[in-house]
């Protein structure tokens, strides 16, 4: 079955997330004061004292204003009831000491799906920490989420972690955000068969959860009301993962109230669940996460695959703020930043082992970072502050074109090669992503922020009336590619109507911290090909300011 066709319509999701207690409503609040242009550390670059001096502030050089770093539940605990938190307090005094915000990811039972950070006394004994099971009894590198005493060993060391940060945090603010585990998901089956979870599963759906599926309530089993295939299976599964994970939520904010969220590997390649971490906080599975889970504020994705555009807008749903905690570190990170800041006003985008990132590709992110700083008194979405209207471009070899309407002007959006003139756009180069924010000023007033794009303005009518040409490598018309039976055809078309739009001028600029724009200079000229678009190159970052007029 499609895994889509599991999933519940808009409108049931949006029935769910009208169900969300005040506390969420609440954080909801603090989440807008978040503006994360950020990097997620590789799994091991925060394990020792020395590693985190070394790591810490080459990330600020890199440009970014938060660092994504993990709390290992094994380092933090490795002998029961006995803690350890000088790798948290190191890392919160470097990142003070380079001016950065820091984001912990809670390794605690489950990382990756596997069980993998949890210390080796909580492995070894089995019987009081019983493994997830597949249906042949195979028994799983991952705890079970049906053990209260897996449940109890995993939030008394996310208790006592809540409360050092509260110690040495409350009232200062350098940790903005926590991470609730990391990628849950079971892996080999859709869901665990280990004794308790069988128990579970001969037992009644929760009433609250029937309803926020859209399915008749009353007394009936996992099966009765779900089915028996694997997708039912996973619905089950996202259930108790989710309330497991609510019951640390809770916790987390009434010792140290901050924004909360849970990250999910992604359902790709056309795999089902148990070929994935199946029930994870995933785009289809939704509503059983936020019926679940009220008190997490975000479901986030971890995007490596293609596609990039289309598994952002499945977590772009209203309740759920856009945040990208992990994304392929790669030369395109940099025009994927720009993109979900404009069109999705998000919390942040963070790409993965950023610490190992190239030269090329912390250098272009580091640009891109710099881009977005300054757009920040027009992109963020702090209360009491006026809001712009925004939106992202992202274009690759594939998809290289967007138009957006803004009432009644269209801003024509392309990838930079779609230009001729440029070498790369036919000799068979990979063309590198191109990526803008562009924001709204005023009406005929536009920025344009980022790398590898060509933005051309025209009216609705205009746009009606436009003819189609073949341009060479100077911009121009081919030469004797217009018949002469289509050159007759135009002369016989009714006249012109309406009105068309032309650019007053294009300006380089910069940002002042209060939203001031600076000018640099002029992009007049050859620099719009004579007043026909506005472009940046894909050898370029920049913030163009555009002015424009109608006649």
């Amino acid at each position: 079955m499609n895994i889509m066709k599991k999933s519940l319509t808009a409108a049931a999701l949006l029935g769910v997330l009208l169900l969300c207690s005040p506390a969420q409503v609440a954080a909801q609040t603090d989440l807008r004061q978040l503006y994360i242009l950020g990097g997620e550390l590789s799994n091991s670059a925060a394990t020792s004292l020395a590693d985190i001096d070394e790591v810490i502030p080459r990330m600020r050089q890199i440009g970014l204003n938060t660092v994504l770093v993990p709390a290992y539940w094994d380092l933090m605990e490795p002998t029961e009831g006995r803690y350890d938190f000088s790798l948290i307090d190191r890392t919160i005094e470097k990142a003070r000491e380079n001016k950065l915000k820091v984001v912990f990811l809670w390794f605690g039972v489950w990382k990756n799906s596997m069980s993998c950070y949890a210390p080796l006394w909580f492995k070894e004994n089995t019987r009081k920490y019983p493994r997830a099971m597949t249906h042949t009894g195979k028994p799983l590198e991952i705890a079970s989420a049906f053990s209260e005493d897996v449940y109890q060993a995993d939030c008394r060391a996310f208790t006592r972690f809540m409360q050092h940060l509260a110690e040495k945090d409350k009232g200062i603010g350098t940790v903005v955000m926590i991470q609730i585990e990391n990628e849950i998901g079971m892996l080999e089956d859709a869901r665990d068969h280990s004794p308790l979870a069988e128990k579970a599963y001969a037992g009644k759906v929760p009433q609250e959860l029937l309803k926020a599926m859209g399915k008749k309530t009353g007394n009936q089993t996992w099966a009765e009301a779900f089915g028996t295939d694997e997708y039912a299976d996973e619905i089950f599964m996202a259930w108790h993962y989710a309330r497991y994970v609510e019951r640390l939520a809770k916790v987390a904010r009434s010792i140290y109230d901050m924004p909360l969220y849970v990250n999910a590997a992604m359902n790709s390649r056309g795999r089902k669940p148990g070929e994935y971490p199946s029930a994870g906080p995933l785009a289809h599975l939704a509503a059983v996460w936020k019926c679940g889970a009220q008190s997490i504020d975000m479901l986030s994705p971890d995007i490596y695959d293609t596609g990039f555009k289309q598994w952002a807008s499945q977590y772009a749903f209203p309740g759920n703020p856009l945040f990208i905690p992990e994304s392929r570190c790669c030369e395109n990170s940099a025009a994927r930043a720009l993109y979900v800041m404009g069109e999705y006003q998000a919390v942040g985008f963070c790409p993965f082992a950023i610490d190992q990132g190239t030269v090329l590709e912390t250098n272009y992110l580091a640009q891109s970072y710099e881009l977005l700083s300054q757009l920040k008194p027009y992109l963020s979405r702090q209360p009491g502050k006026q809001q712009y209207k925004s939106w992202g471009i992202l274009f690759d070899q594939n998809d290289k074109e967007r138009i957006i309407e803004d009432g009644n002007m269209l801003l024509v959006c392309r990838h930079y090669y779609t230009l001729p003139w440029d070498a790369r756009a036919t000799d068979g180069s990979t063309w590198s992503e191109g990526g803008a924010a562009i924001v709204k000023l005023a009406d005929n007033e536009y920025l344009i922020a980022g790398n590898g794009v060509v933005v051309e303005f025209k009216t609705k009518s205009e746009k009606q009336q436009e003819e189609q040409k073949q341009l060479g490598e100077d911009g121009f018309i081919l030469a004797g590619k217009q018949s002469a039976d289509a050159a007759s055809a135009l002369r016989q078309t009714n006249r012109f109507t309406g009105k068309r739009c032309g650019i007053g001028y294009v300006d380089q600029v910069s940002i002042a911290e209060d939203g001031a724009l600076q000018f640099i200079r002029r992009d007049n000229g050859d620099q719009d090909h004579q007043g026909r678009h506005a472009r940046i190159s894909t050898d370029e970052y920049r913030i163009l300011h555009v002015k424009l007029y109608e006649y």
